[in-house]
């Protein structure tokens, strides 16, 4: 890592004594409810420098540091901590970046509360340390710095080794940004017009601005990456063309899995009714909630229905309401507790004003001359737990009733895009179209290796990044070993 003195970021503050273990945990400053679901701006504004310093001191620097068992890549918790505390940012952003390129992201998107957070000392009889705000704060201190004076991973030797990237979401960057410690040459392949994968595309900016995005992918071109978008491998080129014609020595596949899934049920095809994939595309990427700025056509539905419980179905649900939406209901066949949304974002959609019906599951969408007039959906209750472990909802006979609304949004899941694995018919797959690799992402075919949603399916962004990671780590190994 290096970091140029002189960057005109502030001067770190004279060490802080410890803070006593039990103070409360710093809240995370947010816009007002009723002003911040009329635009996008970002919700939460993020602690400042006193506030960051006051949170990291409450850190009890345990010398088994279980917080960074939680990590999925391993981030040396106690030590970026350590360094905030004694007012070193720049070391503290050194650690981060050692296992996380993308911490200003991560900060904002990742579910702690469920991997470091839980394992915090302090959760067993409190509040645990807000690690994932610490992360945002040293994130955006270092995006506050001038390009050349950010924190920089330092690029390996040129190994003479090219490595195509299929993808330019976290599994993708991750992985590039990997590869070029090594020393490899790197080309990222982006179907879409701008990078970023799903972090472009699937998350509003009122939760991740998209100059974060940029910036952190502006980071990797410094360090030498080429990221080429509006490149369709499947179509533009095959796997096969870019380990022959295109002499790429190997390929990490880091595609996500963004292919929509419906419910199979009557009206689906009505206008009115998107996936929430394309919905927060049309939103996101094409920047459509800028009208007639970004002239991008998406509905805005006067009432909108969003069916789902998970973080997807946050995010369109909020989207509907910033879009003028004046009623926007959330359609989930479990109650609010099994919802897999993380707390904070329906925490944030109640706020908003968000109306939550519970134990429903959507039956029929109804119409009237091709346009969606309403959703009747059947009453639930919970019966016993199913595979998964959650209770099972169960139809209770004769308890329908109908939503009026005129948009209805699905965001009940993906899965893989057939289209790559189409033309690569020596790779194999799961029965869900998945690709099958293993640990460190090497699949059935010699020199590809792939990480990510592609290959587990909907997940985490720190878990995809962690893929990206390893299966690096495996490319260098396997090139090395081709090499003798």
């Amino acid at each position: 890592m290096s970091h140029v003195e002189g960057s005109g970021a502030p001067a770190p503050a004279e060490k802080p004594r410890h803070r006593p273990a039990r103070i409360p945990r710093t809240p995370m400053p947010e816009r007002d409810a009723a002003e911040r679901a009329r635009d996008f701006e970002e919700v939460t504004l993020g602690y400042t420098e006193e506030m960051a310093r006051a949170e990291a001191s409450r850190c009890l620097q345990c010398r088994n540091a279980t917080c960074i068992e939680g990590c999925p890549v391993n981030i040396d918790i106690k030590s970026f901590i350590g360094h905030m505390i004694d007012g070193d940012y720049y070391d503290a952003v050194a650690v981060l970046k050692e296992k996380n390129a993308l911490p200003a992201v991560c900060g904002r998107v990742c579910p702690q509360e469920e991997q470091c957070e839980v394992a915090c000392v302090l959760a067993k009889k409190g509040e645990p340390v807000a690690i994932g705000r610490l992360e945002r704060w040293l994130g955006d201190f270092d995006l506050a710095c001038e390009l050349e004076h950010r924190c920089v991973p330092e690029v390996g030797e040129d190994t003479g080794f090219r490595v195509a990237v299929v993808g330019s979401g976290p599994a993708g960057l991750a992985c590039a940004g990997e590869l070029r410690r090594f020393g490899h040459a790197v080309t990222v392949f982006e179907s879409l017009h701008a990078p970023g994968g799903v972090l472009t595309y699937g998350i509003p900016e009122f939760r991740l601005p998209k100059h974060i995005v940029q910036a952190e992918v502006g980071l990797l071109e410094e360090m030498g990456a080429e990221i080429r978008c509006d490149v369709v491998i499947g179509a533009t080129y095959t796997i096969d063309e870019l380990l022959t014609e295109e002499g790429y020595d190997a390929v990490f596949i880091g595609n996500g899995a963004g292919l929509p899934v419906f419910m199979g049920i009557p009206g689906e095809n009505l206008n009115g009714v998107y996936s929430a994939n394309e919905y927060l595309t049309r939103a996101n990427l094409m920047r459509a909630y800028e009208f007639p700025k970004a002239d991008t056509p998406i509905w805005r539905g006067r009432k909108v229905a969003v069916v789902g419980g998970g973080n997807v179905a946050m995010d369109a649900a909020r989207t509907a309401k910033r879009l003028g939406a004046e009623e926007v209901f959330l359609v989930y066949r479990r109650t609010e507790d099994e919802m897999p949304a993380r707390k904070e974002e329906v925490h944030h959609a109640h706020e908003e004003g968000i109306e939550f019906k519970m134990l429903c599951s959507p039956a029929e969408i109804l119409g009237k001359d091709g346009w969606v007039t309403g959703l009747t959906a059947n009453r639930m209750e919970l019966g016993e737990p199913d595979a998964s472990g959650r209770r099972a909802p169960v139809c209770v006979l004769g308890a329908d009733f109908t939503i009026d609304c005129d948009t209805v949004i699905m965001a009940i899941g993906t899965r893989a895009n057939p289209l790559l694995a189409q033309t690569t018919p020596d790779l194999e797959l799961t029965k869900r179209g998945y690709i099958v690799a293993d640990e460190d992402g090497a699949t059935s075919k010699p020199g590809v290796f792939a990480g990510g949603d592609i290959v587990t399916g909907s997940a985490t962004v720190i878990l995809a990044m962690g893929a990206g990671k390893r299966s690096a780590q495996a490319i260098d190994e396997w090139l090395k070993r081709t090499a003798e």
